[in-house]
């Protein structure tokens, strides 16, 4: 299995197995092979990871390459004719897009998400709660505007009432993690599963109840899937009890 974390496309190999989980027959009956290619949201890194060694062991002959990145240029990669069979967003409107250009079926939301800000370890900035975000002595990291963390974060702050200047605008929520992680800013604005992921590495403030809001992600086959019966076999694991309970473990809500 190959993992990229950015916009590259690569050549795949084989993923270790993990034999613990039961996974979705494969279609039709029939012996799945080939080099499948899963474009997905950069906060479903963790989970789709674990999914992927759950399939390739449950379906040697296939070798799948995970591209993460920001939903909106991942759409952008699909309708640059992209070689993918699966798309998983963090926005539900990008993926209507998508949709509505003919470049994929129809939809399914399998999870969802919400906000939590990460500090960097020992909290340095002292962060206890959204308010010191707008305060100009705390360093901020938001996703940019035009990417699903970005979007919730605008929301999140308007309902709040509150401006905040970031030091950075980031491409995907990755990005933002990175920063707080390397303590390069005081605070971010990630996704509850990015502070899950982190373990140690950050601490995560909660947000005022009432402020948040909720991200949907839907998946779906594209309709130029060079390996269409793979495709619908990857996204039967994402919607079985096995992809409920992979994405639960991470810290995704149900839909």
């Amino acid at each position: 299995m190959a993992v990229v974390t950015g916009l590259g496309l690569v050549a795949c190999a084989p993923g270790a197995a993990d034999a613990s989980g039961s996974t979705a027959e494969p279609t039709g009956g029939a012996t799945l092979r080939g080099d499948l290619t899963v474009l997905a949201a950069a906060s479903l890194t963790e989970a789709f990871t674990a999914l992927g060694e759950r399939f390739e062991a449950a379906h040697p002959g296939v070798h799948v390459t995970f591209v993460f990145a920001g939903s909106s240029a991942l759409a952008a990669q699909v309708a640059d004719g992209a070689p993918a069979d699966v798309l998983a967003s963090a926005n539900p409107a990008t993926m209507d897009e998508v949709v509505a250009a003919g470049h994929a079926h129809a939809p399914v939301v399998f999870a969802t998400n919400t906000l939590r800000i990460a500090v960097p370890r020992g909290n340095p900035g002292a962060v206890t709660g959204l308010d010191d975000l707008a305060d100009p002595a705390v360093k901020v990291a938001l996703c940019q505007p035009e990417v699903p963390c970005g979007t919730a974060a605008a929301a999140v702050l308007a309902r709040a009432g509150l401006e905040v200047a970031p030091v950075t605008l980031e491409p995907d929520v990755k990005a933002v993690l990175a920063k707080v992680r390397l303590g390069e800013v005081d605070a971010g604005l990630v996704y509850v599963t990015d502070v899950v992921a982190a373990g140690d590495d950050v601490e995560g403030v909660d947000l005022p109840p009432g402020s948040d809001v909720r991200t949907d992600y839907p998946v779906a086959t594209l309709t130029a899937a060079p390996h269409p019966d793979a495709a619908a076999a990857f996204v039967d694991l994402v919607l079985s009890p096995t992809g409920t309970e992979v994405l639960s473990a991470a810290g995704f809500g149900r839909p």
